[in-house]
């Protein structure tokens, strides 16, 4: 048999040899897992699939979620030619070539989807040579994405495409999958009659974070450590052992996962870096969603440091964004600066405690008019009602402050924001005192 024998034969061998997670891949819509809110009956991606709708689309979801076979199956469900193309090894000359020959086969009445993976990777000369022939309808283009197509794929192109956002699976569809991978005989793990613990399948979903493809080959690994040891049972520490990593008590939708996370701010919150480095840590590792963090350490910024650091609001935001750029574990960094940045900030909850009060006032008090000083005139019925009589423009009095009430009157000298002595709050207390002064000067 030659290597580039391309017989029944050998593709069904090299399909056997395949991984599990390609073996299997979901070949129509009745077996493809996730996604109900696109492919549900009478969604909008399942009525462009069952009408054949020839539009051109961008999916954009993390990965293994099925961006890859969900366009396969739509070549199938259309009968159409399908060329997988891959943006990190290909460039402008392979994009024309694909292009020319597709052009060819229209001409013959043949359809083409052109399904191009990590389309985000293509720089914007490489995005603009598909533009005639998406224009056309020479080609159907399929693009997937683990990136912000709003950010990362050019306007010209994105206006021709319809995006789909793809979401992580559930940890239900995870387990489902993982138990039709563990009976199915003919593609799966059926053949070798091993048995899974249902803890074991459930740590694998837990770490998996909605990724088909990482929960199969993880399963796969693990039948093959049991069967290799002459066991006929995959448990939790087979398991464990399958994905290289310590297994840590940790439950994303329980107890464990609120605890940890009030262990995090909590540590912030009492100035503790390395308290805070811990929990964050015992997170990550744990599987747990690195944007969830990401946004529970931005609202630290703004709850505990608040005006007293105000630049913490700005280094979590970067964060933030790091990690949506990097993904794990690289942007795990970004997360820790930004904690150990917290955990050493002077703290400040003065803000915090003022917009309680606001919303406090609110539920409690009636929904006053805003005073006629305040209002804005630009009718003469307004200026005979009085709107903006008395108003006093700050930048033409002495000091730039007016003594002017801005509450309504039931609430006149209310003083919801109390500064604190720590760090810059200590420049805005004084701010605030300068500013009495300056009113009462005017009144005396």
């Amino acid at each position: 048999m030659s290597l580039f024998d391309t017989s029944p034969l050998a593709a069904a061998q090299a399909a056997k040899q395949a991984p599990l997670a390609e073996r299997m891949r979901p070949r129509t819509l009745a077996e493809y897992s996730g996604q109900q809110h696109l492919l549900g009956d009478g969604k909008p991606l399942r009525l462009a699939i069952e009408h054949d709708d020839g539009g051109s689309m961008i999916f954009w979801g993390p990965p293994g979620v099925g961006k890859t076979t969900l366009a396969k199956i739509i070549a199938q469900v259309t009968q159409a030619s399908f060329i997988e193309f891959s943006a990190v090894l290909s460039g402008i000359k392979e994009i024309k070539q694909v292009m020319v020959e597709a052009e060819k086969a229209a001409g013959f009445g043949s359809r083409t989807i052109l399904f191009v993976d990590e389309i985000h990777r293509f720089n914007k000369a490489q995005q603009d040579a598909f533009l005639p022939y998406v224009e056309r309808g020479t080609i159907r283009l399929i693009g997937a994405t683990t990136e912000n197509p709003s950010f990362e794929i050019n306007a010209a192109l994105l206006s021709r495409c319809r995006v789909y956002t793809l979401v992580a699976l559930s940890e239900d569809e995870v387990l489902a999958l993982l138990r039709r991978a563990l009976a199915d005989e003919e593609r799966g793990l059926g053949a070798m009659g091993l048995e899974a613990d249902d803890d074991a399948l459930t740590t694998i979903a837990a770490y998996a974070s909605g990724d088909a493809r990482n929960a199969l080959n993880a399963l796969e690994v693990a039948a093959k450590l049991a069967d290799g040891r002459g066991g006929k049972t995959i448990t939790k520490a087979l398991a464990a052992e399958a994905m290289q990593r310590r297994m840590l008590l940790y439950d994303k939708k329980g107890e464990q996962h609120y605890d940890i996370i009030s262990a995090l701010h909590k540590s912030v919150r009492n100035s503790d870096p390395d308290a805070a480095l811990y929990w964050l840590g015992r997170m990550l590792e744990a599987g747990e969603d690195p944007m969830y963090c990401a946004r529970r350490v931005v609202r630290m910024a703004v709850e505990d440091i608040g005006l007293a650091a105000p630049e913490a609001l700005n280094l979590c935001l970067s964060a933030r964004d790091a990690m949506h750029f990097l993904g794990q574990p690289e942007g795990g960094l970004a997360l820790a600066q930004a904690v150990v940045y917290l955990a050493l900030a002077p703290k400040s909850n003065a803000v915090y405690t003022a917009y309680n009060a606001v919303k406090s006032d609110i539920q409690a008090t009636i929904a006053e008019p805003v005073p006629l000083h305040l209002r804005n005139a630009p009718t003469r019925l307004m200026k005979e009602l009085n709107y903006g009589r008395d108003y006093q423009y700050a930048h033409d009095v002495e000091g730039r402050v007016a003594d002017m009430e801005c509450l309504p009157p039931s609430l006149a000298g209310r003083r919801y924001y109390q500064p604190t002595q720590e760090g810059r709050e200590r420049q805005l207390a004084q701010r605030m005192e300068e500013i009495s002064r300056i009113k009462a000067a005017k009144r005396g």
